[in-house]
């Protein structure tokens, strides 16, 4: 009995050195050498929980959540809200007229409408804010705008840009500007994040999407139809811009503004539009260095025929114009609608080099250009006297 009841201990001293020698050295081995011997036998015969490609979605799904709430914070105080203020008839009751039959009201009264309309973000610290220019389209209305912190102030000037949807509101208030970000290195599929007070009723929304397209032509307006212009290269994305996003910023996941809300698709579901910042920055040097939004005005509206459109079509690769604009340079120098302009200044115009638009913004306002143009058959010559976008639309 002695002998057995010996055995029996020292194999249980066996056991409880072995289980102890174990439990140090994987602690040794996942301490100092970085070693996980049961995760790595766990992972191996299909017996852990967690697998290695999960937490790697886990780590991404929260790295995105937040760069977008580290943007928000750090945009919100200057994102704001474009809020209108305008006097309208407001009439009463109707009656039956018994000498004519019509109903005329009996009573006319006259009402103060205010309602927030659109977006903007700030641009310069003494009070200088960007938004659509149809977003403070009726001057005979007055504007106010609206903080994070819902704090108003009245607009004091506005700056219409007429070459573009934009438009510059001048407040009395030190406000926080916006980083401008650089929209010529934007990549389709690059993530993007827009603020604004979506559907003229809920401030500081923000949603989230991607680049979908660069380079799009569109024809903006207000969601009455009383405004409407045609823009070219403007960004395309599927981020979510409803009426009264407006005017606000898409910004990139650094925090910096890449485009200018300002359109969305009626036709399509998930399609809206931004102007790219390169082209408001190019509209904000103008407009420092002259107070105004002065430029050479050409006044076209056109199509650029593809190179391989032209080459089916036995046509010239150029600016097809589809509209001339009364009272400006190109009417006066004579040119037509269906004409295509293939040169300026020597300069080709195609799908794949410089646009039409992108050399008129290199020139000067009163400077003299020549055109090559191509009409019924033949190559035509045009003087050009660039006009100021300011007096082509008094």
């Amino acid at each position: 009995m002695m002998i057995i009841r010996g055995k029996k201990y020292f194999l249980l001293s066996l056991i409880f050195l072995g289980v102890l020698f174990s439990a140090v050295g994987g602690a040794i081995a996942d301490r100092v050498f970085v070693l996980k011997p049961v995760d790595f036998f766990m992972d191996r015969y299909g017996l852990s929980n967690t697998r290695s490609s999960d937490v790697q979605s886990t780590q991404e799904i929260v790295k995105e959540e937040s760069v977008v709430i580290n943007v928000v914070k750090q945009s919100k105080p200057s994102v704001v809200t474009i809020s209108i203020v305008k006097q309208q008839q407001k009439l009463g009751n109707f009656f039956l007229n018994p000498f004519g039959g019509f109903q005329t009201p009996d009573t006319v009264e006259i009402e103060t409408i205010k309602r927030d309309i659109g977006s903007g973000f700030v641009i310069d610290k003494n009070g200088l804010i960007v938004t659509n220019k149809h977003v403070v389209s009726d001057r005979s209305a007055q504007y106010k705008v609206i903080l994070s912190d819902d704090s108003e102030f009245e607009v004091k000037k506005i700056y219409r840009d007429p070459s573009n949807d934009l438009a510059i509101l001048k407040i009395d208030a030190e406000v926080i500007p916006m980083s401008l970000g650089d929209s010529d290195q934007l990549d389709v599929g690059q993530f993007v994040i827009a603020i604004g007070t979506a559907l003229g009723e809920f401030r500081q929304t923000v949603t989230t999407g991607v680049v979908s397209g660069l380079g799009r032509g569109i024809e903006a307006g207000d969601q009455y139809g009383g405004f409407a212009e045609e823009l070219d290269d403007v960004i395309q994305t599927d981020t979510a811009i409803n009426p009264g996003n407006s005017g606000g910023p898409l910004l990139n996941s650094q925090g910096k503004v890449i485009g200018v809300n300002t359109a969305v698709s009626v036709q399509g579901q998930n399609i809206a539009f931004a102007i790219p910042i390169n082209v408001v920055k190019q509209s904000l040097d103008i407009f420092f260095k002259t107070g105004e939004f002065e430029r050479p005005y050409f006044g076209v509206q056109y199509r650029i025929i593809p190179r391989e459109t032209a080459i089916l079509n036995d046509l010239p690769e150029g600016a097809y114009i589809v509209n001339v604009i009364s009272g400006g340079s190109a009417q006066q120098a004579d040119i037509r609608v269906g004409d295509i302009l293939m040169r300026v200044d020597n300069q080709e115009i195609s799908s794949m080099g410089a646009s039409l638009a992108e050399i008129i913004s290199t020139k000067k306002v009163g400077e003299t250009i020549e055109v090559l143009l191509w009409r019924d058959e033949e190559k035509i010559t045009k003087t050009v006297v660039l006009q100021s976008n300011q007096e082509a639309t008094q």
